[in-house]
């Protein structure tokens, strides 16, 4: 089978010589594609697991940021329809979790989303918490350092966050400024949300709102942490994002 085509917007951590079903990964508000990589050890080796990279920042440091959902979403979608024909799974944490969701948008309304087997979405509820603005560096930084992850521990040393800044507060910005629309189609796809039991911006009863998303079926995780449950969980919710549909618990 012939391999992904390269992308800006795609990064590529695992490189199967038959992929049998792919994962697409979405990061977090200031995240990069390199906070999947780990995930490559955790799926099966007939998985290619390809992660979404934002403009702005790692390899794409140079490259204009991008400030609203729309642009950036219609980009992403454009480039998974230039992919090889494979069964695929979305999964996008916080910010992230809208990203592939409206992604998912496009590609149902584009008639392209035959591939996707399920939408994972995580740390978010379909129509997010209000947070605070977020708008000055200094908001920026302490909004995401009340969230602790990998990004809070770059503000100690002044030249990494002169260099995560920009990006940070765009996408701060950007998911801040975001509304899912009221009169959005329903999806046809499975929906299986995931979240910390301990999450400040989300309770297992708001993710479990995702399941009016969608006219698919729908499952609800709840793991043991924070807003990023997911760095200690890596493998087992890399795991459970591959599971088959029919297998995963009502």
């Amino acid at each position: 089978m012939p391999q992904s085509p390269p992308s800006p917007y795609l990064t590529r951590h695992t490189r199967p010589e038959r992929p049998a079903r792919r994962l697409v990964c979405f990061p977090h508000a200031g995240g990069v594609a390199n906070f999947y990589r780990p995930w490559g050890q955790y799926v099966d080796p007939s998985v290619e697991l390809l992660a979404v990279q934002y403009p702005g920042r790692e390899n794409r440091f140079r490259e204009p940021l991008v400030p609203a959902m729309d642009p950036l979403v219609s980009a992403i979608a454009g480039e998974l329809l230039t992919l090889p024909s494979l069964p695929t799974v979305l999964f996008g944490h916080s910010m992230g979790a809208a990203v592939a969701y409206e992604t998912l948008l496009r590609l149902e309304q584009a008639g392209a989303a035959h591939d996707v087997t399920r939408l994972c979405v995580s740390g978010r509820s379909p129509d997010g918490r209000p947070g605070p603005l977020a708008r000055t560096d200094d908001e920026v930084i302490a909004a995401v350092s009340s969230l602790g992850g990998t990004n809070a521990a770059v503000f100690s040393d002044p030249d990494l966050r002169e260099l995560v800044l920009p990006a940070i507060g765009n996408d701060y910005r950007l998911i801040n400024d975001y509304r899912r629309r009221s009169d959005a189609p329903m999806l046809r796809t499975a929906v299986h949300a995931l979240t910390g039991d301990r999450d400040p911006q989300v309770t297992p009863d708001e993710a479990a709102g995702w399941r009016a998303v969608t006219s698919g079926p729908f499952n609800l995780t709840v793991l043991r942490g924070d807003h990023f449950y997911l760095v200690p969980a890596a493998e087992e919710v890399a795991r459970i994002s591959m599971e088959p549909a029919q297998s995963l618990p009502a």
